[in-house]
């Protein structure tokens, strides 16, 4: 999508809220971003060590979000763990023996993994780390507004609460969302989204689907700036930009490749280029590293007119996962996530549907 293109859907986007009330969202506390002391070699061996143990001791597996620090994602792979976006973290959970599941990550995440394996113990290192997209869409005030439209289809993205899922008729991720929107789209359905608004209006543009957007955003992928990013791009003309659909329209229209967190993986080990431009977290790095060792990358800007920073480019919430917080949450049991019985089985229904239907068109 070009610049002018954009102009047009934003033209497109502001018509159509024009003739729908949202109600008013909450406002968002976004912490500072958490900094732990930095280890020696040996106190961080030592570390690892106890947490491994723990992890055997307990039958516990660790699937941990790309956007986590290294340290986890390393611990993770060496303990027959999971590094992965959020739809391969729900599979992986769903087929483990394990009766502890710790997920490494944000609360949605957790609450995804205990709806699909009630009879498990699911742990994370820290309940308090949410989401922008999750705490902006509150579930009681979504429920009221989805009763005001009936005759519209409710998808919901992962990063919402157990409740806003229960509500929902399908759950998607970044991965998945398009194939099942366009499907929805064949089938005449109108559709409800929330609650990533930038997120749905790509989808949108890219199905033709009508759509009504509710108006939240990732205080991270919210903060890259195009004045900025075209600065970057004069300074190496001849790198890829990298863009998660999460991002504002304006960056997305500079994108060489849009995609979910996987597949910004994959793009990074395919393409031909040595240098890539990266609007999403910056934890992604560690494992576009690990495909693409002779490859150079590149932070987004979050810098530029308009730019606040209140995360730059790296999620505060993701930062509370940390080796001293998963060491504790073993040795201690806190942080357990619980799902009431009744929303657990309104929620993994949407849910469900979005696993069969990825199952069902894998490789298509």
């Amino acid at each position: 999508m070009n610049e002018r293109d954009w102009l047009e859907n934003k033209d497109k986007e502001r018509k159509l809220s024009d003739n729908v009330q949202f109600p008013e969202l909450p406002r968002i506390e976004v912490p500072e971003h958490p900094v732990w002391p930095e280890l020696a070699r040996e106190e961080k061996e030592a570390l690892v060590a106890k947490i491994k143990e723990q992890l055997r001791r307990q039958n516990a597996v660790l699937v941990a979000h790309y956007y986590t620090s290294s340290d986890l994602q390393e611990l993770a792979e060496e303990t027959g763990g999971c590094v992965a976006d959020s739809l391969e973290m729900a599979r992986f959970g769903s087929h483990q023996d394990a009766r502890t599941l710790v997920v490494a990550g944000v609360r949605f995440m957790g609450e995804t993994a205990k709806i699909l394996n009630p009879e498990k113990r699911v742990l994370m290192p820290d309940t308090r780390a949410t989401c922008s997209l999750d705490e902006a869409c509150p579930a009681e005030s979504f429920a009221e507004f989805c009763d005001q439209h009936p005759d519209h289809t409710v998808v919901v993205y992962a990063n919402t609460s157990a409740r806003v899922k229960a509500r929902s008729d399908w759950v998607v991720t970044s991965a998945i969302a398009l194939p099942i929107v366009r499907h929805l789209a064949e089938r005449g359905e109108k559709i409800i989204w929330a609650p990533d608004k930038h997120l749905g209006r790509y989808i949108q543009d890219q199905t033709g689907a009508e759509m009504i957007l509710w108006p939240g955003t990732c205080v991270v992928h919210e903060e890259f700036k195009a004045v900025a990013l075209k600065r970057i791009l004069r300074l190496h003309p001849e790198a890829a930009v990298l863009v998660h659909p999460e991002s504002p329209a304006e960056i997305i229209a500079l994108a060489d490749v849009v995609g979910s967190t996987t597949a910004l993986i994959k793009a990074v080990a395919s393409m031909p280029h040595r240098e890539f431009i990266v609007a999403t977290d910056k934890g992604i790095f560690h494992k576009m590293q690990q495909v693409a060792p002779d490859k150079t990358l590149i932070e987004a800007p979050t810098l530029g007119v308009g730019a606040t920073c209140q995360a730059c480019a790296e999620c505060p919430w993701m930062g509370m996962n940390s080796l001293q917080s998963l060491l504790h949450v073993l040795e201690t049991g806190e942080h357990e996530i619980h799902v009431d019985p009744e929303i657990r089985e309104k929620a993994v229904l949407p849910i469900r549907r979005m696993l069969d239907f990825a199952e069902q068109h894998k490789g298509a």
